[in-house]
Parts: structure tokens; sequence; C-alpha cells
């Protein structure tokens, strides 16, 4: 959802992140989970890029994604 919101394809976001596009896309087709490591720097590379990951407790009613400022 986060990907798709900023216009990232699988290769993009593998690259921002250091990871292989195929490890994005078995993550996202439910084919494999993630290490913390490789989650945390999917995270990060979104998260340079104005995306908020929102757990439940905060302003939104539950988890979710926002869309904010990137990094500069």
């Amino acid at each position: 959802m986060a990907r798709a919101a900023l216009g990232l394809g699988v290769r993009e976001l593998g690259e921002a992140a250091g990871v292989s596009f195929t490890t994005i896309s078995r993550f996202e087709t439910g084919k494999s989970g993630l290490h913390l490591s490789t989650a945390q720097a999917i995270r990060s590379a979104l998260e340079a890029r104005g995306v908020q990951l929102l757990e439940a407790g905060q302003p939104a009613t539950g988890p979710g994604v926002a869309l904010g400022k990137a990094a500069d």
C-alpha cells in the first residue's frame, strides 16, 4: 500500500532499501516473511519518502499508512 501510494515499483523500493526486488515481491504476495533488519530497511526507505506507518493508538483508528513530506 505505501509503495503503491508513492508510485514506486518493487525494483525501486528494493534499491532504496538495499534489498532485492524479489524480497519485496515475495513479501507483498505473502510467499515469505521478512527478517527484522530487512523490515527496518524497507521502513526507513519508505519513511525517507514521506510515508508514516501508523500503529494502533496513533492518531488514526488503527494500523495504516499516511503520506507526509519526504525527508530532505
